[in-house]
């Protein structure tokens, strides 16, 4: 009999055809779910019977309540190595098998520009004055060359991202709790004195850490009136490292010029919300991860990972 696989939150309807699932089609079937389930119980009777769940990123997540009504299920695949949502203690509990693949860190650094130019140019609102028949021209934009960019986070994505910023001429600052004076030099890069002083002379500051208990709420109130009124803000990270009530305050009362945004505390982010509405804002869907390349190492490495269970030898387990 043959183990059951769902792949979950596959909005693009894309999961199936990025890798070669018939490498285990005799052994598993697979299926994809297109929809995004925020109710449990819907959720369980979709999945009850599944030996083996895919999930992408924390489109789900995988709570101790969840896994406990999933009794079949024993081996749970994400994309990236690193997934918060994921009760991976309740999950070692219940002897399920949490295994990762490996994630391209190009893909976030791209979209990280595209919301540092889309915001610099005024992309929002001159293109939507040119579809809506609007004035033609509104706003000056802003030349990067000579401009500072702060960096919040040196790692992979961070360094990759001073590398471009200095190809534009930019002068990079950066700084974490972390960073070694040999790090920054490493990249070409000047080390912050305080996360105060990076703030302070930034024209744009990109958030590139990792959520942790350190960086919860790591810009909050009094870091964003450190900020410049003319510095815009981009997170691309994990949106709990900023306070979110606190962003909408200084945008709407011009604290800091505007904000460049694809993580959200709640997603989808709901219909209603400020950040779709605020003319400051350039928002997209949480599309830093959402490439081709990764797709396809995340899902043909997932097949490897189901290859490696049926083996008895799973490959990247987590916790």
């Amino acid at each position: 009999m043959k183990l059951k696989c769902a792949i979950l939150d596959d909005y693009q309807n894309v999961a199936l055809s990025m890798a070669d699932w018939s490498a285990i089609g005799e052994q598993v079937e697979v299926f994809s779910i297109n929809d995004h389930i925020t109710d449990e119980a819907e959720l369980v009777s979709r999945i009850e019977e599944c030996d083996i769940v895919v999930i992408m990123r924390e489109r789900t997540p995988f709570t101790a309540s969840l896994l406990s009504r999933l009794p079949n299920l024993k081996l749970l695949i994400t994309s990236g190595m690193r997934n918060a949502s994921i009760d991976l203690a309740a999950a070692t509990r219940q002897g399920i098998t949490v295994c990762g693949t490996a994630s391209g860190s190009e893909a976030p650094m791209e979209l990280t520009w595209a919301l540092l130019l889309g915001l610099a140019k005024h992309l929002l609102t001159e293109s939507c004055g040119l579809r809506d028949n609007g004035p033609w021209q509104q706003r000056v934009g802003i030349t990067l060359h000579g401009k500072t960019l702060g960096l919040l986070g040196l790692g992979k994505i961070g360094s990759q991202m001073a590398r471009v910023a200095q190809a534009f001429g930019m002068n990079v600052v950066a700084w974490s709790q972390n960073l070694t004076p040999e790090r920054a030099e490493a990249c070409g890069v000047k080390l912050a004195a305080s996360k105060q002083a990076l703030l302070a002379v930034s024209d744009f500051v990109s958030v590139h850490l990792v959520l942790s208990d350190r960086s919860r709420g790591l810009i909050d109130r009094q870091a964003l009136a450190q900020m410049k009124k003319s510095a815009f803000l981009i997170n691309t990270s994990r949106a709990a490292i900023v306070d979110q009530p606190a962003l909408i305050e200084a945008l709407q009362t011009g604290q800091i010029a505007g904000a460049g945004l694809d993580v959200f505390e709640l997603e989808p982010l709901p219909a209603d919300h400020l950040f779709r509405r605020l003319p400051n804002v350039l928002a997209t869907p949480h599309l830093g991860y959402v490439a081709d390349d990764n797709y396809q190492t995340y899902f043909r490495e997932a097949i490897a990972d189901i290859q490696a269970f049926i083996a008895g030898e799973p490959l990247r387990k987590l916790g």
